[in-house]
């Protein structure tokens, strides 16, 4: 983390260990700020009073590593932000008007995401920065970690019965309340195809009926032209001395085919003039029947018209044409038949449904059963913790309870009441602490002071070492009210826990800060700030002058400085 303009911190960079680093300093001297500047990384409240004096603004950098396919790092690419190498790189600035701004992988993003990333990247224990296993549902998540297959395998099978059932929910909701919808929709359905069907129309039966009462209209006209053309080309029988057509093109034909055979062009001519004598007498012959077959008949002009006002009452309704007309009802068929099947369908869901609930409440008794029995041995596992953490007398339990719904509330039966369920389960876990004899259990935010509760948040995790998928652990006054034994054993159970997470623990004692596989020193300038060079990395003799400082205020005390060594020694071997 780079830290600029933040309380005494003018501008100083913290690196911090893989394992376990300490952070060490004289009081007042910011060592606080480390916490302060990681909160403000997840989200926490930007005040403008820890914005140094004379600046305008205070800003925290962090680079964090994240696997690709972790939590944070996929919520924080859904925000657009990009991963540098293997990093997420995050900034908070606080100005000193109040304002405050995020940055996630150099994209802006709302302050409420660094709070949704903190809760897979970070757990902070401070006396009044709480985070991680203080909240219900982490606590249950750890619970089902610790438990292993006992949990995990009820829990796959409940989770995919829940996801069932919220989808046939879903739909038997969709069918129920817009039934009202449905039926009129069936209503103006079946009324369509019941008046599309009374008219019974034909495939292209609007267009057929159109040419034919253009003709009936006009069927005088159209006798009279094909009469006349019919007389011009076969002649009139009432008129002997007309010349028609047909007959002066025979009377040329014979004229050419008595000469053609001494001419080859002659003879061509010759055949297409009986050519077209052939297709005159044709067209003569399909004149005559189509004058002695046009009817005239007004009422069949009638009977036309009324079929097409019925067609065309249609057309309006339900298409273009009488193509899309019985498109609509072939569409409209097939949807009806779906609607009118609904009570069918609600009957099936309705039916599933309650199996699914029967199922969900077998497999809510399983994972209620799992769960408590894992808290039991749980329990014990951290009363034992607490007992070597100066805590001899404390006693932690673990709540597991359900929420008692109505009888028809939608809930499901788990040990023969009918309780509220969610995607994991029926249960509610709290932890509860008795921190001395005769005090009833608490949950563990209430049941404890600050350096108490540090202590116990050290036993829990230590317990959980592995199970919860936080990377990153941070411990502010852990040792608060601890010394002699019961420090070197916090300082153990630090070094414990970071064989399987990153620890950064702030503390004053000794015993705690030799464990640690990295130590860094924060301290003030003459002008009282904590510049570039004002947090270092202690190692060989630096490190045991400021052990031995921390032991006796004194860092050329001899009698320190062995004590110191002893101290150092003592921590690499009893890890």
């Amino acid at each position: 983390m780079r830290i600029r303009s933040l309380g005494v911190i003018d501008d100083a960079v913290v690196e911090l260990s893989p394992g376990f680093t300490a952070v060490t300093g004289e009081t007042g001297a910011g060592k606080t700020m480390v916490v302060t500047s990681l909160g403000l990384l997840l989200g926490g409240r930007a005040d403008p009073a820890l914005v140094r004096i004379g600046a305008k603004s205070a800003v925290v950098e962090g680079r964090i590593a994240v696997g690709p396919a972790a939590p944070a790092a996929v919520r924080a690419e859904e925000a657009g932000a990009e991963l540098d190498d293997g990093t997420l790189l995050i900034s908070r600035t606080v100005s000193a008007e109040g304002r405050s701004r995020a940055h996630v992988g150099g994209r802006s993003v709302p302050v409420g995401l660094l709070g949704e990333l903190a809760d897979d990247l970070v757990a902070v224990h401070g006396q009044t920065d709480q985070q991680g296993l203080l909240r219900p549902a982490r606590q249950r998540q750890a619970l089902d970690r610790y438990a292993g297959d006992a949990v995990s395998v009820p829990l796959a099978k409940y989770t995919a019965a829940y996801r069932r059932l919220r989808a046939v929910a879903a739909e038997l909701d969709e069918l129920t309340t817009r039934a009202r919808e449905r039926a009129q929709e069936a209503d103006l359905l079946r009324f369509g195809l019941e008046e599309i069907a009374g008219v019974e129309p034909q495939p292209d039966e609007d267009a057929e009926l159109a040419a034919e009462a253009e003709r009936l209209g006009h069927a005088e006209a159209l006798a009279s032209a094909a009469a006349a053309a019919h007389a011009a080309l076969a002649g009139n029988p009432e008129d002997l001395e007309a010349v028609d057509a047909t007959t002066l093109v025979a009377g040329a034909h014979r004229a050419l085919d008595a000469v053609r055979s001494h001419d080859p062009v002659l003879s061509a001519l010759t055949e297409r003039l009986g050519e077209i004598g052939i297709l005159m007498a044709d067209v003569a012959g399909e004149l005559a029947s189509y004058a002695d077959g046009l009817d005239a008949d007004p009422l069949r002009l009638a009977a036309v018209e009324e079929r097409r006002a019925a067609l065309t009452h249609l057309t309006r309704k339900y298409g273009a044409d009488i193509g899309a007309v019985l498109a609509w009802a072939e569409e409209g068929a097939v949807r009806l038949a779906e609607l009118d099947g609904d009570d069918d369908r609600i009957g099936e869901l309705t039916a599933e449904h309650d199996a699914l609930r029967a199922e969900l409440g077998e497999l809510a008794q399983a994972l209620t059963d799992a769960r408590e029995a894992s808290a039991k041995r749980f329990a014990d596992a951290v009363t034992a913790e607490l007992a070597e953490l100066a805590m001899p007398h404390a006693r932690v339990s673990v709540q597991i309870t359900q929420t008692e719904v109505a009888e028809d509330g939608g809930g499901v039966e788990v040990g023969g009441r009918a309780v509220a369920f969610g995607p994991t389960g029926a249960d509610e876990v709290e932890l509860l602490l008795a921190p001395h004899p005769g005090t009833p259990p608490r949950p563990i935010a209430k049941g404890a002071s600050g350096g108490e509760l540090s202590r116990v948040m050290l036993a829990v995790e230590v317990v959980f070492a592995g199970s919860d998928p936080v990377p990153t652990y941070l411990f502010d006054e852990v040792d608060a009210g601890v010394g002699g034994k019961a420090a070197v054993e916090v300082g153990r159970r630090l070094a414990r826990l970071a064989k399987s997470a990153q620890v950064v623990v702030v503390t004053h004692l000794p015993q705690v800060a030799a464990f640690a596989d990295r130590q860094l020193l924060v301290e003030k300038t003459h002008d009282g700030s904590v510049t570039r060079s004002g947090v270092t990395v202690l190692e060989g003799e630096d490190r045991v002058r400021e052990l031995s400082r921390m032991l006796a205020g004194q860092e050329d005390s001899e009698t320190a400085r062995a004590h110191a060594e002893e101290l150092l020694e003592a921590a690499r071997s009893g890890r």
